[in-house]
């Protein structure tokens, strides 16, 4: 599932439709846009509060658009552009034919089931994603509800790094390892922080034998990764506990043919 919907979240990220939309309300950068509207489901909350639920981000990093990116556009306009944007994209590429078809309408009212229908608790960023209502329109849905359960993986997965005790930037430098990007530290969520903290955490990596002395994974390293994999798909499984073995497969049938398109162009 991870796979189908992935696609469909990614267009925020990739094309340009949510961007334009964000920078015409005001938002300077592409960092002052995704965390006025990504942090929008969360409400007013302070920087902190938006660092420890990304997770992932290096100190400061929350600080320098939270509040600032809220101060003159309300969040809840922020997030709406974001979502319009998206939801363009996501039209734009897969043409009137597959955007107005049942199949997708079908699809996007199964992932709206399983998306909300897991538990919150522990979820933060997911939790805050169901207070949020339900767009109607068929391809709006699909991208919101695609979304809502990215949230809900990705909370899952800061519970996973959390229990093996890897950090945000930690993290990155596996993710950089698996993809075969070496050194490490040139991978693009890494390589602007200052020389010091990347050795810091390079340093305690090799300290726990994760990496070696050149900066490549160990075996505990690689099977500490696989680890926190296998448990963010066993904690992503509830949502889809509300689907009938028959509306699972429909819904993965359903999805093919849209995630086919996506994939084919890279998302943007």
């Amino acid at each position: 599932m991870f796979g189908l919907l992935e696609p469909i979240c990614l267009v925020t990220y990739l094309a340009d439709e949510s961007n334009e939309e964000l920078a015409a309300l005001g938002h300077r950068t592409y960092w002052d846009g995704y965390f006025a509207s990504r942090a929008a489901p969360l409400g007013r909350v302070p920087a902190q509060v938006v660092h420890a639920a990304f997770y992932s981000f290096a100190d400061g990093e929350a600080a320098r658009h939270i509040p600032s990116a809220w101060e003159t556009i309300p969040p809840e306009t922020s997030f709406a552009a974001w979502q319009r944007g998206s939801a363009a994209s996501v039209r734009r590429i897969l043409g009137a034919a597959l955007a107005e078809s049942p199949g997708l309408a079908r699809a996007a009212d199964l992932t709206t089931k399983a998306a909300t229908s897991a538990p919150t608790q522990g979820r933060v960023m997911y939790a805050g994603w169901r207070t949020l209502p339900v767009p109607s329109d068929p391809v709006t849905r699909l991208w919101h509800s695609a979304t809502m359960l990215r949230e809900h993986r990705g909370d899952g997965h800061v519970a996973a790094l959390l229990a093996a005790h890897i950090g945000g930037a930690e993290a990155h430098v596996l993710s950089a390892l698996e993809m075969g990007i070496h050194p490490p530290e040139s991978f693009g969520r890494l390589h602007h922080l200052p020389k010091q903290r990347l050795a810091e955490v390079m340093d305690g990596l090799r300290e726990r034998g994760l990496v070696d002395t050149d900066g490549w994974f160990t075996d505990a390293g690689r099977d500490t990764k696989h680890r926190v994999e296998a448990l963010t798909d066993e904690l992503a499984a509830p949502p889809y506990d509300a689907l009938s073995a028959a509306e699972l497969a429909e819904l993965i049938a359903e999805l093919e043919p849209i995630t086919a398109a996506l994939v084919a162009a890279g998302s943007r």
